[in-house]
């Protein structure tokens, strides 16, 4: 086993919010300080049931965006593994830019090969893994985020008995895997809202065939979309980190906390619910989203 369960206890903190509910966030973001969060767990049972296959040549692949979490602890899980990787990178255009990319170049530094291509073939990454798989037999494909029944499984191990008291559990969603292994595994009696960051009619199907519960909602919160940073949701992030020394990247967390917050001000819980938010870590794109904010003259995330 190459990713092992972590020996000490995952921190649950309260959010002192003066609110008629109890508001309380697990730091995920503390599992492992290279691979971060849920991708930790999404990749435990992938690269551990891989790993145990003892294949002649390994090779693990898998595909990100330019400041990818995913694509970043798959790099450092190859190079804690000794396997080589193979990252398929959306934007051709990055090509010739990426050493000024922190997330592209860390991949780098972790020996991972990149590979741009355009936005169009991207969009066609089931046809593309089924060539990786013919060109690469031996090699892992990891999708995109990580999500498959294996991510699923492993955010099982994000719910424990710490968290069986809560009426609430939430979490962002990118690609679907972290709130279908949430659904699936807690409490009949708890409900789980997703905090929606892209715009993808598709999602709810998904997690509904990972999860064959109907335990959860979706709630919009890309805040304008997938990647955008408006200055409302940089005055969020440093304001949260100041108050409660707990820091947010702005694509994921940072928004499900802040329309969480909105949530709570229009009482749209009952009184007295007990809140989990759980912090999925990501924490490595602050970096690089500074750097875009600096081109566009915004203020930074601290």
């Amino acid at each position: 086993m190459l990713l092992q369960l972590p020996t000490g206890k995952i921190p649950i903190q309260e959010i002192h919010i003066n609110k008629n509910v109890k508001l309380f966030i697990k730091r995920e973001d503390l599992v492992h300080p290279q691979i971060s969060g849920n991708k930790y767990w999404k990749l435990f049972h992938n690269i551990n049931n891989y790993v145990n296959q003892n294949t002649e040549k390994p090779y693990i692949i898998t595909f990100g965006g330019a400041f990818s979490n995913h694509i970043s602890a798959v790099s450092a899980v190859g190079n804690l593994a000794g396997i080589p990787t193979l990252g398929i990178i959306r934007g051709e255009e990055l090509k010739d830019k990426w050493r000024d990319n922190p997330t592209l170049v860390f991949a780098k530094k972790n020996g991972m090969n990149l590979k741009f291509i355009t936005r169009e073939e991207y969009r066609n990454k089931e046809k593309l893994s089924e060539f990786l798989q013919h060109e690469f037999p031996d090699a892992l494909i990891v999708p995109e985020g990580g999500t498959n029944e294996d991510a699923v499984q492993g955010v099982k191990m994000m719910l424990n008995n710490e968290t069986k008291d809560f009426d609430y559990l939430c979490t962002a969603v990118g690609t679907g895997g972290t709130i279908a292994g949430i659904s699936k595994f807690c409490e009949d009696n708890q409900k789980v809202i997703g905090f929606k960051v892209v715009d993808d009619s598709s999602l709810e199907n998904k997690i509904s065939e990972l999860t064959l519960k109907i335990n959860f909602n979706l709630i919009d919160s890309s805040f304008g979309g997938y990647g955008k940073i408006k200055d409302e949701n940089i005055r969020f992030i440093n304001d949260f980190k100041e108050k409660y020394g707990i820091p947010l990247e702005p694509i994921y967390t940072g928004k499900m906390m802040q329309k969480l917050f909105e949530l709570i001000d229009e009482e749209y819980f009952p009184e007295n619910s007990k809140i989990l938010c759980f912090h999925t870590g990501g924490l490595q794109g602050i970096e690089g989203a500074n750097l875009l904010l600096e081109k566009q003259n915004k203020n930074l995330i601290i």
